[in-house]
């Protein structure tokens, strides 16, 4: 793609709505996951006790370690989500685009 094609492409409304929209996703899945490594830090420092009992009272296996393995799955997960949108949605509405500012040539 030549450099007039590819500023036709970055002014094309379309692309700029896409391109609100990408952000705006991006930024609130990072605001959530943000929130919930927080949130587990801040219940470690401000209560450590209640990540420290065990699950059962014979067992070894303490809430703080599914804690800590739910942050990192809902991480994983979240990441998914997203790169699942924005290789979908958003990787056909960049094409589209491209194709229509091809077009009017």
């Amino acid at each position: 793609m030549d450099k007039q094609t590819a500023r036709k492409v970055l002014e094309n409304p379309e692309f700029q709505k896409m391109e609100r929209q990408k952000s705006l996703l991006g930024w609130g899945f990072s605001a959530v996951i943000l929130i919930m490594y927080f949130g587990y830090i801040w219940i470690i420092g401000s209560n450590p006790d209640l990540l420290r009992t065990p699950v059962s009272d014979s067992g070894i296996t303490t809430w703080g370690i599914y804690a800590g393995i739910f942050v990192i799955v809902f991480s994983f997960i979240t990441t998914g989500i997203y790169v699942s949108i924005a290789n979908g949605k958003f990787e056909k509405m960049t094409q589209d685009v491209v194709k229509s500012v091809q077009g009017e040539k």
